[in-house]
């Protein structure tokens, strides 16, 4: 018995799996935040590039170029407070700067992760 697929339910599959894995991405960066303070980010990341071409012309796409900007966004802060904190007066600002970036980033992912849970794009 030959089952018929039509190309809107093999899409609807496409989409679904591009979005699986974007939640599981969303994941990933999570847990490298929360347990690396961000190091280990740049796992999810390769898988980001890797993988947002196989996304591209959904909602989905926007969600790896969301992850992406946040990785590198939070990657600049990360070293703006570790170049200031090479003074001891430069420490304090430092530690605000890292903290900032720190909840800044947790936000994007949480935003990032409730918008692709609502079939929501990324803005740009």
């Amino acid at each position: 018995m030959s089952q018929v697929i039509n190309q809107g339910e093999v899409l609807e599959s496409d989409v679904q799996y591009a979005k699986n894995l974007a939640w599981w991405l969303y994941v990933f960066h999570g847990l490298s935040l929360c347990f690396s303070l961000g190091m280990l980010s740049w796992l999810p990341l390769i898988v980001n590039y890797l993988k947002r071409g196989d996304a591209r012309n959904t909602f989905v796409y926007s969600h790896h170029r969301w992850q992406i900007r946040s990785f590198w966004w939070y990657l600049f802060w990360v070293v703006v407070a570790t170049v200031v904190s090479f003074t001891l007066i430069g420490i304090p600002l430092a530690i605000v700067i890292g903290v900032l970036a720190w909840i800044w980033k947790a936000y994007r992912l949480i935003r990032g992760w409730f918008d692709l849970n609502d079939n929501i794009s990324m803005p740009r």
